[in-house]
This record gives C-alpha cells, sequence and structure tokens, in this order.
C-alpha cells in the first residue's frame, strides 16, 4: 500500500510520528509512506488553499517534504508534484493534537486536506487525539490513537463499498481524551454540536498601547447530543464519522421548491 500522510500541526509535530508508526502498519513490509505536511503550524486553517500566492516545497529526507502552505496545500503537491506519476492508495491527516469533534471539524485543516483527497478520488481520513485531564500530562498523550489507529482504519477499509456518488466520502476519526487501556471501544457517530460552545476573541493590550485580538475556543468537554462524536468521545470511545463535501441542507432544499 502506497499512503500519503500530512497534518495541521506541522512537519515537526509529536502526533505527525504517531500518524507515521500507524501509516507503517498499515503499509506492511512492500509499502511506502509519502510525508508531505507544512513547515510551520496550520490549525484552523480548513479547506484553504494558496490559490494566490506560490509556496515553496523542500525535500528533507527520503519521501519527506515540508510545504510552506496549508494541509489541503500539501494533499495537492504530493498528489500533483511529489506522487506524480504514483497515484497513493490512502490519505491520512493528522494525528492532530486536540479533537475535531462536533463544530470543530468545519475549522480543521486536518479534515481540510483529507476533503481534499476525497475530492480528488483518494480514500481519506483524518484522525485526532482529544486531549484532556485523563491524557494531557501522560508521557504520550497520542497513546489511545497510537495504539488503535490502524486497527480503526482497517476496519474502516474493509467496510467501504464503490460508491458513485459525486461527492466520496472521507471519515473523521477522533480518539478519546484517556490511556490506551481505558478506551472503550469503536463507535459509528454523527457530527455533534457543543450547544452554547463556540470560539470568541480575548483582547490584551501590548506594553506599546496596541490592541491585539487572541482567538479563544469553548469548553471541549462540554457534552454534545447521544450518538455524536464529542458524546462518544468523552464516554471513552472512538468516534468514527463519515463527511463528503456536499454541504446542502436537503430539507431546506425540498420546503425551497415551492419558491419556484
Amino acid at each position: 500500500m502506497q499512503i500519503l500522510v500530512t497534518n495541521d500541526d506541522g512537519i515537526n509535530a509529536p502526533g505527525l510520528k504517531t500518524m507515521e508508526r500507524i501509516a507503517a502498519k498499515l503499509a506492511g513490509p512492500d509499502g511506502k509512506i509519502w510525508v508531505v505536511a507544512p513547515t510551520s503550524e496550520k490549525s484552523g486553517v480548513g479547506h484553504c488553499i494558496s490559490y494566490t500566492a506560490p509556496m515553496m516545497i523542500s525535500q528533507l529526507g527520503i519521501h519527506r517534504y515540508g510545504v510552506d502552505g496549508n494541509p489541503a496545500d500539501c494533499v495537492l503537491a504530493g498528489l500533483h508534484y511529489v506522487m506524480r506519476d504514483l497515484r497513493p492508495d490512502l490519505i491520512l491527516s493528522g494525528v492532530n493534537r486536540g479533537n475535531n469533534s462536533a463544530e470543530n471539524a468545519l475549522y480543521s485543516g486536518t479534515l481540510g486536506a483529507a476533503l481534499e483527497g476525497a475530492l480528488q478520488g483518494i480514500p481519506s481520513m483524518a484522525l485526532s487525539q482529544y486531549l484532556g485531564p485523563k491524557n494531557y500530562n501522560i508521557d504520550d498523550p497520542f497513546e489511545a490513537s497510537d495504539q488503535n489507529g490502524a486497527e480503526v482504519i482497517q476496519k474502516i477499509l474493509s467496510q467501504q463499498a464503490p460508491s458513485d456518488k459525486d461527492y466520496k466520502t472521507f471519515y473523521n476519526i477522533n480518539f478519546p481524551p484517556c490511556s490506551a487501556d481505558e478506551v472503550k471501544g469503536i463507535k459509528a457517530t454523527s457530527q455533534g454540536l457543543r450547544k452554547d460552545t463556540h470560539f470568541s476573541v480575548e483582547p490584551i493590550q501590548s506594553p506599546s498601547m496596541r490592541n491585539f485580538l487572541f482567538v479563544k475556543g469553548g469548553d471541549q468537554h462540554v457534552f454534545a447530543q447521544p450518538g455524536s462524536d464529542a458524546d462518544a468521545n468523552l464516554n471513552g470511545y472512538i468516534s468514527v464519522t463519515p463527511m463528503t463535501a456536499d454541504l446542502t441542507d436537503y430539507g431546506s432544499l425540498d420546503r425551497l421548491k415551492s419558491i419556484e
């Protein structure tokens, strides 16, 4: 198996090392792993691409490249430059430091890379490690994803059926905020919403009396709807959420037929 690996935390992020170990288990002795990742952290950029400016790419090792761009850019660089003569069998993005459950999915550069992979017709998955009091300060906060990631991906691949849909499915996988031995299992989930939880800004004034705004996240330990990703994660389960790039609200579309 040929696997393209990227992330949004940057080429030197510890979660990328976890992802490379997961990819190695999947690729097997005859497979190869290609890493194409941002040269700096690109958290929160979503599906952004560098459409109006060029991006520098640097080879950092065998099958290892850094891109001065976004996660989706890295997928484009991987498919159409680094691996232009060899189409990957699978694209893996992550392992992100922090969850991309619920509303976080809409901001995530980790998911942005998987979305781009799906748009390019490649099976793609985004992996994220929820952090909390049970795993934030352990020796390896990525332990739950490290020990369970390959098995989860194999199970998803075994259930994938050929699809004639225009927008291909990609997968949002989130590992619970606990150690590996506390993981209770896997849940197939919907995307949740942490009610009354949202991003905001925190104003800070510099010594030179200039005003700056820092984006501030909401409480990540608010339970979402039963059956959703964040709910499963906070109850100790790995969540697997199938997604597509089709943002159409079909219920509203049917109602809007009356205005035609």
